[in-house]
């Protein structure tokens, strides 16, 4: 891990956090710290990734590590449920190695917001 943590600024605070409340759940992150329109998800009481109400910032690609392939399929799934689009379903992106397996969605205010597992089926 390079990062220690990092902040998404977003317009409609309530809207995002609920996305990503049942977008990351698959991946056991969920928020473990919250003040105001702040918000910090993480695992194990550690907030990594950070929401912020404001100015929404231009659409950025997330990725978070998933555990098993079996969470970045139910991952897509959940974030599809949430309101995300598709943006790429779960299965081996080969360009980038030949274990990686990662699915893909646009999240309600346009971040390409993916899950990935880096281990061998």
């Amino acid at each position: 891990m390079i990062l220690d943590h990092l902040t998404l600024h977003v317009a409609d605070y309530e809207k995002s956090k609920q996305f990503y409340l049942l977008a990351l759940a698959p991946l056991a992150v969920g928020v473990v710290v919250e003040f105001g329109q702040v918000a910090g998800f993480g695992r194990d009481g550690k907030g990594e990734f950070w929401l912020a109400g404001g100015t929404s910032q231009s659409p950025m690609h997330i990725a978070f590590a998933a555990r098993t392939r079996a969470e970045v399929d139910a991952f897509h799934a959940s974030a599809l449920a949430a309101g995300g689009h598709d943006n790429g379903a779960p299965g081996v992106r080969a360009v980038y190695h030949p274990d990686y397996y990662g699915a893909f969605v646009i999240a309600p205010e346009g971040h390409n917001i993916e899950a990935v597992c880096h281990l061998r089926a």
